[in-house]
């Protein structure tokens, strides 16, 4: 079993910042890819980046140019960098650890293990 714990989500207005943390127990986060997601009310899981255990970089059409992911192993962190941020932004963001490396990396499915989110709201 894994554990992720999301923080930095909050409130900020349009064309605004934030930094998702998201920080894994164990010892075996460097096998994982990572992987953050976010849902809206009312709406699927969907995907927003992707980051594998080389890590090679994944990102929605909608968020590319604008997040940014990345990884550090030595603390066990995934963080998701947010830039010019849009109110269609907001949603729980929930981090997810695939220990497979599965095929289908867009896809919640894939992923074994999530945190509980965080919210993340962008005002107009």
């Amino acid at each position: 079993q894994v554990q992720l714990v999301e923080s930095g989500g909050g409130l900020v207005q349009a064309g605004g910042s934030l930094r998702l943390s998201c920080a894994a127990s164990g010892r075996t986060f460097s096998n994982y890819a990572m992987g953050w997601f976010r849902q809206a009310p009312g709406k699927d899981r969907e995907f927003v980046a992707r980051i594998s255990r080389s890590t090679v970089t994944y990102y929605a059409d909608s968020v590319k140019g604008r997040f940014t992911i990345s990884r550090d192993n030595a603390k066990s962190t995934v963080y998701l960098q947010m830039n010019d941020l849009k109110p269609e932004d907001t949603a729980v963001y929930y981090c997810a650890a695939d220990r497979d490396g599965g095929l289908a990396l867009r896809s919640a499915v894939s992923y074994d293990y999530w945190g509980q989110g965080t919210q993340v709201t962008v005002s107009s």
